[in-house]
């Protein structure tokens, strides 16, 4: 209980004992002293209480001390707060969040710490939070740090032993100086290079929502950090690198050199075609089922059809999901989960996807899309099967560059094509499962590249009204 209640006594001494000089006091009903084996040492205690008197902090009667020496005390380290926050959001948020989430505090949490001596070797450090401290397993009272509720390896344990034993305080690590380090962490990968603006920016989003859960659940801080931190991120561009996007033919290339790689490239055909003819992503193209393609008559061959995306099956490892596979089993990106994205698709697709399912068959879900021997296609495969083509269709020189260097580049390749061909933004976007926003900032370069046909377009709506 805290109370104003308090009375400091003048220093005793009292003779033949180690630490003969003895501060008094009393806090309400309770009295407390501490000895000391040198007067200044029990004189500099009691001006410290002194002075905490004199602030109008009130004393605790059970412990004795200041209410800010009491709340110091028990104020959590970081890294105690880290490993709650995550657990705390461990249920509610998809496999690839707390994936994401995991990530971001074990690099800013080697940051907070008061001292490197002894620090662990860097891969081992990052494995031992990522891994164990911030990844949460199930136990009997609910679910707990996979290191506090799973056999911990030797070398893992020791790593850990030492963040706990050097990671500083809450309050601590709250100030601007602190702050600004992290940042600096976040924006920087393991090889050193700068991070891309949308990482960063996704990590320091998980690093204000940990001060957040700070701030207003666990009141460990009146205020937000970030607020008093006047930084600015590094300028980087998240702009798609168009001159490793292939155009419409080398994507038919290499399209066609898929279906030469044997048995596996002739059932993944029709998926790098989703990922082409209708930009899906690879974890969209995966999920896909018979029904969720509409196809016109056959008797119509040049009409379009309808690809109907409604999840998303993005890998994440069996750790991070509630069902122990290695894939996230969700709705679309950004999006409520029952909502579908409905992507025309045309002509060529429609003939590649009937080939597909009247050569291959559908899973016993519905999935049209299978590894080779069966099961799911993992990206393993489908990246082993685009290195061979691209090693069929590319010059030894475009090998060696980032030229559709991997499968997602289709996605870019489709995106662009629509943009360049005219197609309404809105409508691009919408049916790349982006926000317009989004859809701005990765492909700013052709949008404004279409700015001399829409002034032509104005020029001559102009002049006819002047006729």
């Amino acid at each position: 209980m805290l109370t104003y209640d308090v009375v400091i006594w003048s220093i005793r001494r009292r003779s033949g004992r180690p630490k003969p000089w003895e501060l008094r006091w009393r806090v309400g009903e309770e009295e407390h002293s501490k000895s000391y084996q040198l007067k200044p040492q029990a004189e500099g205690r009691r001006s410290q209480l002194m002075e905490a008197l004199r602030k109008g902090q009130q004393f605790d009667e059970e412990t004795g001390l200041p209410e800010q020496e009491v709340a110091a005390l028990a104020m959590p380290t970081w890294y105690e707060h880290a490993k709650a926050y995550a657990v705390m959001k461990w249920p509610g948020a998809a496999g690839k969040h707390r994936a994401s989430i995991a990530e971001s505090l074990a690099v800013v949490t080697p940051v907070f710490v008061r001292s490197a001596a002894g620090r662990p070797d860097a891969k081992v450090l990052r494995a031992a939070l990522y891994q164990w401290a911030f990844r949460a397993v199930q136990s009997e009272g609910g679910y707990v740090s996979r290191c506090d509720g799973e056999s911990v390896p030797r070398e893992i344990k020791e790593a850990l032993d030492w963040v706990a034993a050097n990671s500083l305080k809450v309050d601590e690590v709250a100030k601007p100086e602190r702050i600004r380090a992290a940042f600096t962490a976040l924006s920087t990968l393991l090889s050193g290079k700068r991070a891309a603006e949308n990482t960063a920016n996704r990590k320091r989003m998980v690093l204000s929502n940990a001060f957040r859960y700070a701030v207003e659940e666990r009141a460990l801080l009146s205020r937000h950090p970030f607020l008093a931190v006047d930084w600015s991120a590094p300028t980087t561009s998240d702009e798609v690198d168009f001159r490793y996007v292939p155009g419409p033919r080398l994507a038919r290339e290499l399209l066609e050199a898929v279906a030469k790689q044997g048995t596996r490239g002739e059932h993944l055909e029709a998926f790098y075609g989703a990922v082409y003819y209708g930009a899906a992503r690879p974890g969209e193209a995966v999920a896909l089922r018979e029904d969720d393609f509409v196809l016109p008559p056959k008797s119509e061959p040049d009409a379009w059809g309808e690809m109907l995306i409604s999840e998303s099956h993005p890998e994440v490892g069996s750790g991070w999901t509630d069902s122990g596979k290695p894939h996230d089993e969700r709705g679309l990106k950004h999006r409520a989960r029952n909502a579908v994205r409905a992507v025309p698709i045309p002509p060529v697709y429609v003939r590649m996807v009937r080939a597909h399912i009247r050569r291959f068959g559908t899973a016993p879900d519905g999935r049209i899309f299978r590894a080779a021997l069966g099961g799911r296609v993992t990206s393993n495969e489908y990246c082993a099967v685009w290195d061979a083509a691209r090693e069929a269709v590319l010059t030894p020189t475009e090998l060696k560059s980032a030229l559709a260097e991997v499968t997602y580049c289709l996605r870019h390749a489709a995106i662009s094509l629509w943009i360049k061909r005219g197609v309404d933004p809105v409508e691009v976007a919408y049916r790349a499962g982006h926000s317009v926003a989004v859809l701005y900032r990765f492909y700013a370069k052709i949008l404004k590249g279409g700015s001399a046909h829409a002034n032509r377009l104005i020029q001559e709506g102009l002049e006819a009204e002047d006729e």
